[in-house]
């Protein structure tokens, strides 16, 4: 793995998709997807100058972030069960991956028991798919007001998993319907949302063209990393 290699890559297929959507690189961030990597080479990648991680699995981000650079910022962007909602609100500067009104409020839960605020993203499964978490787009417009009135949570914005498909210009329409998605939403609360956290390794030049503004990607960093049952770098939140 040529992990400085790829990050040169990944920046300049950024900076490229920025450039053919008239859009500002800067306003594009990029999340490291380390789950299933060790501490040794999340510091690696520190040391090229990111900063922002993503991890799928509380109990792994509770062993590995204390053994990391301490100026890292973690995202959670796994499926999160609402008996991990106290470990994740310590360790996690947004979860990005909030699926549900009672997840929420658990979350809202703990926020008040460290005394904090907790940015989240809520996840949505645009494209409908069985095997995936996330709110459907019809029931996240009905209760955008609900989510939105719990204490201490602050939602920032949108997440979606995209479908894979070999050819990114597939999952075009779910990007283009999550920031349609985002619009509404911020017409009933009449206040902006800042991030859409879409695309990953395979899709994520197509996402930012459709306004992404997380990009989420483990195998274009850090290479492979398949488990039996998906292809590469496609485990639930991002890769």
């Amino acid at each position: 793995m040529d992990l400085a290699a790829n990050l040169q890559s990944v920046r300049q297929r950024v900076a490229a998709a920025c450039r053919r959507s008239a859009r500002d690189p800067a306003a594009v961030a990029l999340l490291a997807v380390s789950k299933g990597h060790p501490p040794e080479t999340v510091a690696a990648a520190a040391g090229l100058g990111l900063s922002l991680f993503g991890e799928s699995r509380v109990q792994e981000a509770k062993t590995k972030i204390p053994q990391c650079p301490g100026r890292l910022r973690w995202q959670m962007i796994g499926h999160l069960q609402s008996n991990k909602c106290r470990d994740a609100v310590s360790l996690f500067s947004m979860i990005q991956s909030v699926d549900s009104l009672p997840l929420a409020a658990e979350i809202a839960k703990w926020t008040g028991h460290f005394a904090k605020t907790m940015p989240v993203l809520l996840e949505i499964n645009v494209a409908g798919e069985s095997s995936k978490f996330g709110c459907p787009p019809e029931n996240l417009l009905a209760d955008i007001r609900r989510f939105n009135a719990l204490p201490r949570i602050e939602i920032h914005g949108l997440m979606t998993v995209a479908p894979f498909a070999p050819d990114p210009e597939k999952v075009r329409p779910i990007f283009r319907r999550l920031r349609d998605l985002k619009e509404q939403c911020e017409s009933i609360l009449g206040a902006p949302l800042p991030h859409l956290s879409m695309g990953m390794s395979g899709d994520f030049e197509v996402a930012i063209e459709e306004g992404a503004t997380i990009i989420r990607l483990g195998g274009a960093l850090f290479g492979p990393r398949g488990r039996a049952g998906l292809p590469p770098g496609r485990g639930e939140g991002g890769a």
